[in-house]
């Protein structure tokens, strides 16, 4: 899975490999909670809401609403749109 390591390889990808699953389109995805709670993805990423934003802006992943926040957003799908 990708998300954006400086817009190759990616943080979503690890922590999707270790925690994904796989919607009823078969698209892979992971829940906010366990990115945000990922630590290789904070170390990679302090700004990991930023970061998805703009994965979502380039259509890299989707994911419901504008903005995640820790907590209020944690069951909030993740979901990759290409590799």
């Amino acid at each position: 899975m990708v998300v954006l390591s400086h817009f190759n390889q990616p943080i979503v990808s690890r922590a999707a490999a270790r925690n994904h699953h796989k919607d009823a389109d078969g698209k892979i995805s992971v829940k906010f909670g366990v990115l945000f709670n990922d630590d290789q993805c904070a170390n990679l990423f302090e700004a990991l809401v930023g970061t998805l934003k703009a994965a979502k802006r380039k259509k890299i992943i989707t994911f419901e609403g504008e903005l995640l926040l820790q907590g209020v957003h944690d069951n909030v799908d993740v979901i990759l749109l290409q590799d």
